[in-house]
């Protein structure tokens, strides 16, 4: 249902640095304008962040929208620590740039890509100096990932499949044994699917088998400080092995070498592996016992590399770790926390796990880079979108200004806190969204807009990628709409037991919290209790088919990737492993199935206005589960469209789709709620 990725004692410590300032470029608070369905093609999407060994220079990617292609183009960008122009490094030709790194001597960004007539990506490097990128490797099969090696010589590659063989003229039946059998976009998944480790030589161009791949998925490899070793992840296939574990093992760099398993952990949402820098231990996310995988805060624990014995870090941390890693000194593991709305930077000590604070404001910081003494960070706000920041002596310096031009033309609704207790009696946290023009002592349409997951959150950010929620509160805003975004229990944030508090309950507490927040905006003067309406993606497009067949008080709804019937979910999504450790087989627990497809089952209570939209080749939750609900309401007679979109998956990718979708949303909501002239 798309899911993407315990409380933190502030006592502990005042923090590393002082109170952090902020150094935000200057926006025009007279903007003419809201945001707009166009704006998908002015927006940059700034992302993954890597400093150089040296800490001079910081290698990034800057994504955006081509309206002319109709595709998502990717380039490698740098810009100097001290802040000279930010300058692109890749050109247009290169398809699907991803995963920059640097060479352990600073010269070098390599990274992966697609070159024109190539079907696979390559990892290639370019000099920071500038000039023309170069393939570094020529496979026919797929890369997924790769690592340099500590003295540069090397690099350890993730390998799907076999180099591919002359194509047959027809495709051969595909042959599933596994349990997990289907992936978004992996598509089935095979023998062809599972992945192996490689070697790659940089002086002699050899490519070299590290692991077999035969009978196991082994990823997320780790070169040990001095390059003798290389720690990876490994199951049996895609995703967890039956007992929701991974084997953590380790072998020798070199072809031949025999990996020995060090222990088992529980599968994590954001699998990582990183070595202390004397090479004896390991730090690794751990997630939670199998009952609770789609509800999982991943937690911290340090592993020998000698006998495996584990101990957990930070255990007081009741917060999920969305990454990290350690500070060359070892002392310390400097990690982003997940925490209420935000997130922050937070070092956890290594000797005695206690965690240190950095103070911070209702920001997210999204990725950040720690070398050679330097920091960088990718953060964003209610009011500006990800850019990279320098941090010098607890003031963030801005380093990129690729939106500075959009935002500066956009006058954006206002983001506030919002807190009330759900019908329990439960504290719930969300955000409230406001358009531009908002007057106190009038009432708006408002739309209850839900995020996905149901782990995750919503944050203080301006993000525009990945599920249409950011982009699209706003975009509602801009067109007079109060827009309400909740955090409800299986939300990510606020600890493992709020997480859990859903676990083979669904539709149940997060329709009480989403209600009660409705309710509370309502009694604020706020909501109009006339023109409100729902909508989400993904888990928030299966809450949104929640709502509207248990309430009525909804003038109009959009459900986006979701799905009423749950009991035609089990074996035509991803999620059997799910299923089987969280509900139990339908043939074993049929009452509970069926009360978990409430929405289908009693498509005769909803009498609400739903447009239903999903990708065609979507196997996360796949579009049939609109398609039921549609044909339900039509049977029924109740106001109901369907917009499937071609090749796409569960996030849509193509720029024209995205901007229809959100043309879609705002007509169908324009149609029942009515909402004031937008300014």
């Amino acid at each position: 249902m798309g899911r993407v990725r315990g409380c933190l004692d502030r006592s502990l410590a005042t923090g590393l640095v002082g109170v952090m300032m902020l150094a935000w470029p200057v926006i025009s608070q007279g903007s003419p304008r809201g945001l707009v369905s166009e704006d998908v093609f002015r927006i940059a999407d700034v992302a993954d962040p890597h400093l150089s060994p040296d800490g001079r220079w910081v290698a990034y990617l800057v994504n955006h929208n081509d309206r002319e292609s109709d595709e998502s183009i990717s380039a490698l960008w740098q810009v100097a620590w001290n802040g000279d122009a930010p300058k692109p490094l890749t050109p247009p030709s290169l398809k699907d740039v991803s995963s920059p790194q640097w060479s352990p001597d600073s010269r070098t960004v390599s990274f992966l890509a697609t070159s024109e007539g190539d079907d696979h990506s390559q990892v290639m490097a370019v000099d920071r100096r500038g000039g023309e990128a170069r393939a570094l490797t020529h496979t026919a099969a797929t890369i997924i990932s790769y690592q340099w090696s500590p003295n540069g010589q090397q690099l350890v590659l993730v390998i799907q499949g076999r180099e591919d063989s002359a194509s047959a003229k027809v495709p051969p039946p595909i042959v599933v044994t596994t349990t997990p059998f289907k992936a978004d976009k992996l598509g089935y998944l095979t023998a062809s699917t599972t992945t192996h480790l490689a070697l790659f030589n940089i002086t002699t161009g050899q490519l070299s088998d590290l692991t077999s791949g035969i009978g196991f998925n082994d990823s997320h490899p780790t070169w040990s400080p001095d390059g003798q070793r290389i720690a990876f992840l490994r199951t049996h296939g895609f995703g967890a092995d039956p007992d929701g574990q991974q084997e953590i093992d380790i072998v020798d760099a070199k072809s031949g070498a025999m990996a020995r398993a060090l222990t088992r952990v529980y599968v994590p949402n954001q699998p990582r592996l990183a070595w202390t820098p004397k090479g004896q231990s390991l730090i690794a996310s751990v997630g939670s016992k199998p009952a609770f995988t789609a509800y999982i805060s991943d937690q911290l624990a340090v592993i020998s590399a000698i006998d495996g014995s584990t101990r957990a870090l930070a255990s007081t941390l009741d917060r999920g770790v969305l990454s990290y890693t350690v500070a060359h000194d070892g002392l310390f593991v400097d990690a982003l926390i997940e925490d209420d709305t935000a997130i922050y930077p937070l070092s956890i000590r290594l000797s005695d796990g206690i965690p240190l604070t950095v103070p911070h404001g209702p920001e997210v910081i999204i990725a950040q880079s720690i070398e050679a003494g330097h920091v960088v960070r990718l953060l964003s706000t209610d009011r500006a979108a990800p850019e990279l920041f320098a941090v010098e002596h607890g003031i963030l310096r801005p380093l990129t200004h690729h939106n500075d031009a959009l935002l500066a033309e956009i006058q954006l609704g206002t983001v506030e806190n919002l807190s009330f207790k759900s019908k329990d009696g439960t504290e719930i946290h969300g955000l409230l969204i406001k358009p531009s023009d908002y007057r106190v002592g009038q009432r708006y349409p408002t739309i209850l807009w839900i995020h996905g997951g149901p782990v995750g959150e919503d944050e203080h950010s301006l993000l525009f990628d990945q599920y249409p929620l950011q982009f699209e509160r706003q975009l509602l805003a801009a067109q007079g709409y109060v827009v309400l975004a909740i955090n409800y229990r299986g939300s990510s944030g606020r600890g493992h037991l709020f997480q859990e508090a859903i676990a083979g309950d669904w539709g149940h507490k997060e329709v009480e919290d989403l209600l009660s927040g409705m309710d509370t905006v309502v009694s604020l003067g706020i909501a109009d209790p006339s023109r409100l309406g729902v909508g989400g993606w993904s888990y928030g497009g299966i809450l949104t088919d929640y709502l509207i067949s248990s309430d009525t008080r909804f003038k109009a709804a959009v459900s986006g990737a979701g799905s009423g019937n749950q009991l035609s979910m089990y074996g035509a999504d991803q999620y059997i492993f799910q299923y089987n450790a969280e509900l139990g087989a339908p043939w074993q627990n049929e009452a509970l199935w069926r009360q978990l497809s409430h929405p289908f089952f009693h498509a005769d209570r909803i009498s609400t206005p739903t447009l239903f939209l999903g990708g065609l080749k979507d196997f996360n939750v796949p579009i049939a589960g609109g398609e039921q609900m549609y044909q339900a309401l039509k049977t029924l007679g109740v106001p109901t469209e369907l917009v499937i979109y071609p090749d796409q998956y569960h996030i849509l990718t193509r720029p024209s789709y995205i901007k229809d979708r959100a043309d879609r949303v705002i007509e169908w909501y324009a149609q029942y709620l009515q909402p004031m002239a937008a300014h």
